[in-house]
């Protein structure tokens, strides 16, 4: 179940039997020369579509995340942290008054983790100070740390899923749209890993926008294992935030 493709009546029928909601969150920015600049928005909705397909209801994807250091590159777009996290919040606070409790933000960017963290931190903390109890569970799952999926990882690329256009989330963007595979000639074969600043130093280190990864390896089979593993792993992490007090 949808948010954006349901109506008014079936949400409130829907909150008389659960106060959960998924959020897929992600990024819009480079990812090498294969790979798509909405991955870390389309990877995290992809899942969340199988989540959906649960009875899950799942809300519109935040697509615009904290990507300051992939400005570089054309076609990125950012938020400033205190911009995300004033998106985080209103979300938030605009479900919890229709009497959603329990929010799980299914993420695709590693940009996001303390933005995101901090913004439920900033919620708890308005609560705590105004001496008024939240009721609100939040979680951040990040879908490329899931059990399954790091498992996989390791099966199939190793050290080569490097850290930046990675075979694993270009697979998973192939299983969503195949009529956008790329493949191009990379030099060299395996980018380098190491360390970033701001958008100048990123391109200086990294000049095709990869770190440490061998994207040419993801094949379209990958894309669906991932896509499995990566709903299992989602399903499992509701299923603990849905059972929890």
């Amino acid at each position: 179940m949808k948010l954006q493709h349901a109506t008014w009546p079936e949400v409130e029928a829907y909150l008389k039997d659960s106060q959960g909601i998924v959020i897929p969150i992600g990024s819009t920015e480079q990812h090498g020369p294969t790979g798509l600049i909405g991955t870390d928005a389309i990877c995290p909705e992809t899942i969340a579509e199988g989540l959906s397909d649960q009875g899950i209801l799942v809300g519109p994807t935040l697509s615009i995340g904290m990507a300051q250091h992939h400005l570089a590159f054309p076609g990125t777009i950012t938020l400033r942290p205190t911009t995300l996290m004033a998106v985080i919040h209103d979300v938030i606070t605009s479900l919890k008054g229709h009497g959603f409790k329990k929010f799980m933000f299914l993420n695709g960017h590693g940009g996001n983790i303390n933005t995101t963290e901090t913004a439920f931190a900033q919620i708890w903390a308005e609560h705590s100070l105004a001496r008024e109890p939240s009721g609100l569970a939040m979680k951040l799952f990040n879908w490329f740390h899931g059990p399954r999926v790091r498992r996989l990882i390791d099966e199939l690329y190793g050290e080569a899923d490097g850290w930046h256009a990675t075979p694993s989330e270009i697979a998973l963007t192939w299983h969503a749209y195949p009529d956008q595979m790329r493949q191009v000639p990379l030099d060299p074969d395996q980018a380098p890993f190491g360390e970033i600043r701001d958008c100048f130093d990123y391109r200086q280190r990294f000049a095709d926008g990869r770190i440490g990864s061998r994207p040419q390896m993801a094949t379209l089979d990958h894309g669906r294992q991932f896509y499995e593993a990566g709903v299992a792993d989602a399903l499992e992490a509701w299923s603990q935030l849905v059972a929890a007090d």
